[in-house]
């Protein structure tokens, strides 16, 4: 039975799938509904642990009450036999319950049988049918604790046996005649009747467990399904009946005492069977996992066989087949085999035509060397791959760039290693490299190497010098004087074509070894090597500006230029390139300072300049950020009468450090920095809301002018005329009381491009005046188109002037030329009363200088408006500050 069970569980069949796949679809679309269910009541509960499905429950009921019905009866009807038969029973049973924990596994099979049924049987035989069936019931109840834990199983397998035992019991009653008793029945019937019985045990046993397991999983009972497995323990149970059948004729000999003697040698032979075929069975599955790890083994070393021949077929295809060049060679490099990628590259021939030649009779000789290195050091086992790149001989004899990959190779039947080396062209990745390296470190319209490159050149140069001192070397800083006039008035392309005309001179002009860079823009640079001493270079800087000088075609129109050129030296002890470009563009700068077309060699005080200037520009940005810069009003006189007309605002600062700055110190640094437009603004606001207050303290004041200088940067500010607008509605000064001086260079240089920012200003309404006129050139043309108001006379001029002297004429021209055009003039620099007397004789109306009056803090001009309010100056009461060093302008 528990045999039984055990082989219907490990193989339902698909039949039992079917019905478990049905029994889950609907389990699962109970669940679904909404419907509540009651809690089922202690019948129902025991009911569903016992049997929950409803057929598989009516036949376990049905079993059970006919199998507790069998045992009852039984139990009936042993109860009036002998003592002595009842306790034989009681042993035959319990011998039957021990023996059912000692189950003999079927060889070659999962299932299992039980000695306890030889003590059934022979129970059966001694004892009737009774007897028989309380045994089997005992020895099914006690086997189903080892096999299940469910009650529903352990109540119905004795129920099950004892009811089948009943059954065959009473057919074998039947078969032998209702014999009273079956030990006397003939044994040519017993042993026949016996097997016979028990084969009907074994099927009744066997279709009551299979019905309950099928109804249980609802899927129909297939007797088919049942038999196949099921032989082997059917030949077990008849041969249990045989041997209890054996036994009986032996206790009908010689009495009970066989019986006794042959229990002891019967356990002993089912536990030596027991454990032989548990040797058996350990032996078999020994042998099985050998055969099967042979198997497997076997398996595997034919699979890798297979994938060794298509390994080797893949490379041998690969081999032929690749687009670069692979050949096997000797470890001395010599070739044992070449694809037709590597003959397609190298010869012309066939392969036999690479084969046994050493590869490095095709590559170039400044390469052969390390060709040669690296297959030594494989031949010496110390190092089993190399990568390089060389030049090689392709089939033509023209040089090309080859990759060079090698390594260990061994085919499966070659008797000794060799290399396979990988030989790949590529001269084109080469040539792009050696493009974009050129690209990258050479000036796209010269040619000529560029900042980077020179650089890397001057970091060569100083590695070399601090290793030999004696390699001196020199850095030239070239800027050319006149580019930006080349290319506002012919164009950019035309200063294109200039670059590359100068770049083509220096470079005719170094010496052999010297370098020649363009930086950027005009700004070029050249790295004189093997310089002895100071002359050398400064001699090649005279070369270089004598071939600079020669005049130059372009675009059809003939071009004289010059170049400002700083020359510094390695023997000052520099460390980095910024370092010796830095000294080189100080010099540089002072070259252009000084005058143009003419070069500078660098000293240590350039240097402290540089530095000063730097800590100058700083402390004037600070200045302007904290307001701290002050004004100055020297006083604009009528030459004619001696009334004040206005005054000139004038920058002034005082350095917490350094004392009073003259303006000619900080101006420029304030027009190379871009500051100067903070400057301008700063001057025009405080100068306007000075002059709103010296108007308002008298109404005979109320035709005070102020005059305020600006510079290019001004000038080329596009909102310049806002910013002034601005500052005349803050401050409700009239538009016409503010005039604006420029330069005379500034304006002409900038004339075109000034127009509208000129016309914006006369729409104000301010005035516009030409500061040091005379000192540049200017067209009578535009001076009598351009929105001028004033002429101020340099005071170049005036200070030179003497009876009939040239500078005198100048200024009685300049007097009548505003005079013919409509315009004021003023003249700078009145500083002696010999001065003032010509200039009045002259007719000029308006001056300033110290001879008049020095400049004033807005204090003393306070006092000034006080003491002579548009009263005559002239005499012995006149203002003056003849004791005071003239100051710049502005």
């Amino acid at each position: 039975m528990r045999a039984l069970r055990r082989w219907d569980l490990r193989n339902p069949g698909p039949a039992a799938a079917h019905w478990r796949d049905l029994s889950i679809q609907k389990v699962s679309a109970l669940a679904a509904t909404d419907t509540p269910v009651p809690p089922p009541n202690a019948p129902q509960r025991l009911h569903q642990a016992l049997a929950p499905k409803r057929m598989a429950a009516l036949h376990w009921w049905l079993i059970a009450v006919l199998g507790s019905s069998a045992l009852v009866l039984s139990l009936w009807d042993v109860r009036t036999l002998p003592i002595d038969v009842i306790a034989q029973i009681v042993a035959a049973t319990a011998l039957a319950a021990i023996a059912g924990y000692f189950p003999l596994r079927m060889p070659g099979s999962k299932n299992t049988f039980v000695a306890s049924e030889i003590f059934i049987f022979l129970l059966l035989l001694l004892h009737g049918a009774p007897a028989a069936t309380i045994a089997v019931a005992a020895a099914a109840f006690i086997g189903t604790f080892r096999s299940s834990r469910r009650w529903a199983w352990r109540i119905a397998s004795p129920a099950m046996a004892a009811l089948a035992m009943f059954i065959a019991a009473h057919l074998l009653k039947a078969m032998l005649g209702n014999a009273a008793a079956i030990q006397v029945v003939d044994p040519t019937r017993l042993l026949p009747a016996v097997t016979a019985t028990a084969l009907l045990y074994f099927a009744a046993l066997a279709a009551f467990a299979g019905l309950a397991l099928t109804l249980n999983r609802r899927m129909p009972f297939v007797v088919g399904g049942f038999s196949g497995s099921l032989v082997s323990i059917g030949i077990a149970y008849g041969i249990s009946a045989l041997v209890a059948g054996t036994l009986l004729l032996a206790v009908q000999h010689k009495g009970m005492s066989v019986l006794l003697g042959a229990l002891p040698v019967l356990a002993m032979l089912l536990t030596t069977l027991h454990y032989f075929l548990r040797q058996r069975e350990a032996n078999d599955r020994v042998r099985r996992s050998r055969v099967e790890a042979a198997a497997r083994e076997a398996e595997q070393s034919s699979h890798h066989v297979v994938e060794l021949q298509r390994s080797e077929r893949r490379f041998h295809s690969a081999f032929t087949h690749a687009s670069i060049g692979m050949a096997l060679v000797s470890f001395e490099g010599r070739i044992l085999q070449a694809n037709p990628a590597l003959v397609a590259l190298l010869s012309d021939g066939q392969s036999d035509a690479l084969v046994g030649r050493r590869f490095g009779t095709f590559v170039l000789d400044c390469d052969l060397l390390s060709v040669e290195r690296e297959f030594a050091q494989i031949h010496a086992k110390r190092s089993e791959t190399f990568a390089i790149e060389v030049r090689c001989r392709d089939r033509s004899g023209n040089q090309i760039w080859a990759a060079l990959h090698c390594g260990f190779f061994a085919e499966s039947d070659s008797a000794s290693p060799c290399l396979i080396l990988q030989v790949q062209d590529i001269s084109a990745r080469r040539h792009a490299e050696a493009q974009l390296s050129h690209i990258a470190f050479h000036d796209g319209l010269t040619g000529l190497p560029n900042r980077s490159r020179f650089h890397a050149l001057l970091v060569q140069a100083l590695a070399v010098a601090a290793g030999d001192p004696s390699q001196h070397f020199a850095v030239m800083f070239f800027d050319f004087d006149r580019f930006k006039l080349i290319n506002d008035s012919m164009g950019h392309s035309a200063g294109d074509e200039f670059l590359i005309h100068v770049s083509r001179r220096l470079q005719d002009h170094v010496r052999p070894g010297d370098v020649v860079a363009r930086l950027g823009g005009d700004e070029f640079a050249v790295l004189v090597s093997r310089v002895e001493t100071a002359e050398s270079a400064t001699t090649l800087a005279e070369r270089l500006q004598q071939a600079l000088g020669q005049p130059l075609k372009i675009s059809g129109v003939s071009v004289t230029s010059s170049a400002s050129i700083g020359i510094t030296f390695s023997v000052l002890g520099y460390e980095t390139p910024e370092d010796l470009l830095r000294d080189a563009d100080i010099a540089m700068y002072r070259a252009k300072a000084a005058g143009k077309a003419r070069y500078e060699v660098f000293d240590a005080r350039l240097h402290s300049d540089v530095a000063d200037r730097l800590g100058l520009e700083a402390d004037l940005r600070q200045a302007l950020a904290e307001g701290t810069l002050e004004v100055a009003y020297q006083p604009l006189f009528n030459l004619r009468d001696g009334t004040l007309r206005g005054f000139e605002a004038l920058a002034r600062w005082r350095h917490p450090a350094r004392g009073t700055i003259n303006p000619s110190a900080f101006i420029p640094i304030a027009e190379e920095t871009a500051l100067i437009t903070e400057l301008t603004d700063l001057v025009l606001a405080q100068a306007c809301q000075q002059l709103r207050r010296w108007q308002l303290r008298d109404g005979s004041l109320s035709g005070l002018k102020m005059q305020v200088n600006i510079s290019s940067n001004d000038l080329a500010h596009s909102a310049l005329a806002e910013r002034i607008g601005r500052v005349l509605r803050e401050t409700r000064i009239e538009p016409h009381l503010l005039t604006l001086e420029l330069t005379e260079n500034i304006l002409m240089q900038r004339v075109e491009g000034a127009m509208p920012t000129l016309e914006a200003l006369r729409r104000l309404g301010v005035g516009l005046a030409i500061d040091d006129f005379g000192t540049g050139y200017s067209s009578l043309s535009y001076l009598s188109s351009l929105p001028i108001d004033s002429l101020k006379i340099d005071r170049s001029f005036v200070n030179g002037m003497r009876v009939g002297s040239k500078n005198a004429e100048i200024v009685r021209a300049i007097v009548s030329l505003g005079a013919s055009l409509g315009k004021s003039v003023f003249a700078e620099g009145i500083e002696t009363q010999s001065q003032l007397a010509q200039l009045q004789e002259l007719g000029c109306e308006n001056g300033q200088g110290f001879h008049l009056s020095r400049p004033l803090s807005p204090s003393e001009v306070e006092l000034l408006l006080d003491s002579v309010i548009i009263q005559p100056l002239y005499g012995s009461d006149h203002f003056v500050g003849t004791a005071m060093t003239p100051l710049s302008r502005h």
